[in-house]
């Protein structure tokens, strides 16, 4: 059976995920970009970017490019969709990421909202379901055929899916900040370690990449 994975997940040294406020022109809230930022300069992301031949090519880098590989499907929640709450008052918004988004793959987006399903460049298809993590695991599956289904985030889906014990390899990076408040990954997964084999890696830019994989 496919794997279901999460990778390049950042957390704060306090364990937020994203900070409080997101909007449009703040996705990660007060966060902002310091969750990221050490993605952001490797190599695997100017790539996905469209700037091939820059950025670092480092441990950070050589980490970051696993994200896409043997991937067949994506599920994330609505808000790493977009910021807009309750019902769809615009259906012309379609994500963050632009006209040729950077999954290629099935995205199956949670939420109670469902509405059509947005067909976008470059093989990426929003899928809206109102399901249970198995649930929507179930259809991502179908839609990957014999691939690895990917957990996107944000962090409430993500711990969603660990408390059903359905993520079979988690990569998290712990980024050296205090974010203070926002939304933590590890409330209620208690003993989560005992499901895991857990390797961990500091890289010179001060973040450290823990990966749990399960036996």
């Amino acid at each position: 059976m496919s794997r279901v994975r999460v990778h390049n997940f950042a957390i704060s040294l306090d364990g937020f995920a994203t900070g409080e406020g997101q909007s449009l022109d703040a996705p990660f809230g007060h966060a902002g970009h310091r969750l990221h930022q050490w993605f952001f300069e490797t190599r695997a992301f100017r790539t996905m970017q469209g700037k091939t031949g820059c950025g670092s090519t480092g441990v950070d880098d050589a980490v970051a490019r696993t994200w896409s590989a043997g991937i067949g499907a994506e599920i994330m929640g609505r808000y790493k969709f977009g910021p807009q709450r309750g019902p769809w008052e615009n259906h012309e918004w379609t994500g963050w990421w632009g006209p040729n988004p950077p999954f290629h793959t099935p995205v199956f987006v949670l939420t109670h909202h469902p509405r059509p399903s947005l067909e976008m460049e470059g093989g990426t298809t929003f899928h809206f379901i109102d399901a249970t993590p198995e649930e929507a695991l179930r259809q991502a599956r179908e839609a990957a055929g014999h691939l690895d289904v990917r957990i996107g985030g944000g962090p409430s889906t993500v711990r969603r899916f660990l408390a059903a014990d359905l993520i079979d390899h988690l990569h998290v990076v712990i980024v050296p900040i205090i974010l203070g408040r926002g939304e933590r990954l590890w409330d209620g997964l208690e003993g989560l370690e005992e499901r895991f084999q857990i390797e961990s890696v500091t890289t010179p830019g001060g973040v450290t990449h823990m990966t749990f994989t399960r036996p």
